[in-house]
């Protein structure tokens, strides 16, 4: 005997509802939970970046395709051996930073216990072994970037202020200079809440770059 039609529908819907149940977890997949690396294996020394040639060229797009004219050699030369750490040690550095700043104000580390111990205190634990880790890499990385952010070319506008005529040009000038705050913070053992701002400032600049795409 044929099926009625509401089992007719009972039995679409039925199939529809499967149908709708394995898209969902052939799209959602197994969870994936990786689990953040230890201390141990975060906070390393990273290796002196050394320049090499490639076929990276910069990028001008409006309204950088107007000061074209203003970019040097020197320019070229510069951001392309800062794009060649940023690409290397930009993400690794910043999330070492993280895990220090994190580190030194959470109940295991120096942070506020019972009324002792402050986050500027980092005899508490390991995290004199980590800040000396981490800011002998920002000066590494300072140290390559100085040179290198200070021959950028800066030229005045009409109105009397300074722009660097070559794109993400003052992205990795300030990307050196709050590396450099924070590193003199962290070394001076001012607490979170003082170095935090550099620490966003130098993020910031370096989202920009990450975003520009212009280390691709």
């Amino acid at each position: 005997m044929a099926p009625s039609w509401p089992q007719v529908l009972s039995r679409r819907a039925s199939t529809c509802l499967l149908i709708a149940l394995l898209g969902t977890a052939l799209v959602i997949g197994p969870a994936s939970h990786a689990d953040p690396a230890s201390d141990s294996d975060l906070i390393v020394p990273l290796p002196v970046v050394t320049p090499t040639a490639s076929n990276w060229t910069p990028k001008f797009p409006f309204p950088y395709n107007q000061t074209r004219g203003s970019v040097t050699d020197a320019d070229i030369t510069a951001e392309r051996e800062m794009c060649q750490w940023f690409n290397a040690q930009y993400e690794i550095l910043e999330r070492q930073i993280d895990r220090v700043q994190f580190n030194r104000i959470t109940p295991d580390g120096p942070g506020v216990i019972n009324g002792a111990g402050s986050d500027w205190d980092y005899s508490v634990g390991d995290i004199q072994h980590q800040v000396d880790i981490v800011t002998a890499n920002i000066d590494q990385s300072v140290s390559f970037l100085a040179p290198r952010a200070q021959a950028l070319t800066q030229t005045k506008n009409d109105f009397g202020d300074n722009y660097f005529p070559l794109y993400q040009g003052e992205s990795f000038y300030h990307v050196w200079q709050y590396l450099a705050a924070v590193n003199d913070g962290i070394k001076s053992h001012q607490p979170d809440w003082f170095t935090g701002p550099a620490v966003q400032r130098d993020k910031r600049w370096g989202s920009k770059i990450i975003h520009s795409d212009v280390c691709k």
